[in-house]
């Protein structure tokens, strides 16, 4: 009996061993995936400027206030074909998103 004992204890012993192994294996790799898929969602939809000046290091645009007139329309939202002004692709990016970004709008003052 004592020998039917020890080798049941052996087999559990070897058969918990090798479950951890699987357990340890697929947290492992679960554990990959979903950084995996995280990761790359995440930096996607992370970015906010998706093609304008892409080489540069910050986008940086600046102008002179006497230049402007009597208003100017800014885009916001990074989406515009006429970056860096506004064409209206907030409205656009907004139904898609959720968002409510807008444009700044500076006017100048009526002396």
């Amino acid at each position: 009996m004592p020998l039917q004992l020890s080798a049941l204890s052996a087999l559990s012993n070897q058969a918990g061993v090798s479950g951890f192994r699987v357990s340890k294996v697929t947290a492992a790799v679960g554990t990959f995936l979903l950084t995996r898929y995280f990761s790359t969602q995440s930096c996607s939809k992370g970015k906010v400027n998706l093609e304008h000046n892409k080489d540069s290091a910050k986008v940086v645009h600046s102008f002179d206030i006497e230049d402007i007139g009597k208003k100017a329309v800014y885009c916001r939202c990074w989406r515009s074909k006429k970056f860096p002004y506004c064409d209206g692709a907030h409205t656009k990016h907004n139904e898609e998103t959720g968002d409510n970004v807008g444009p700044l709008i500076i006017k100048r003052k009526d002396a």
